[in-house]
């Protein structure tokens, strides 16, 4: 998903760097399948948000764990 506007075209480290961020999304949602499965509520909350000094930015996330009794 992407909101950019002007020229979307990415070089080679950008493309791996989206590709490695997919990536660990993709294991993340299955640790959260398997912690829900096991009767566990599982919220995700950005904790902070990086800024790399020239205009790009990220979300930084924390689990918030709620276990069901």
């Amino acid at each position: 998903m992407s909101d950019s506007k002007g020229d979307s075209t990415m070089d080679e480290s950008q493309e791996m760097a989206i590709r490695q961020v997919a990536n660990a999304l993709h294991r993340l949602n299955d640790a959260v399948i398997g912690a829900v499965s096991k009767g566990v509520t599982v919220e995700l909350m950005r904790a902070s948000r990086y800024h790399n000094e020239e205009g790009a930015w990220g979300d930084m996330l924390v689990p918030i764990i709620h276990k069901q009794d």
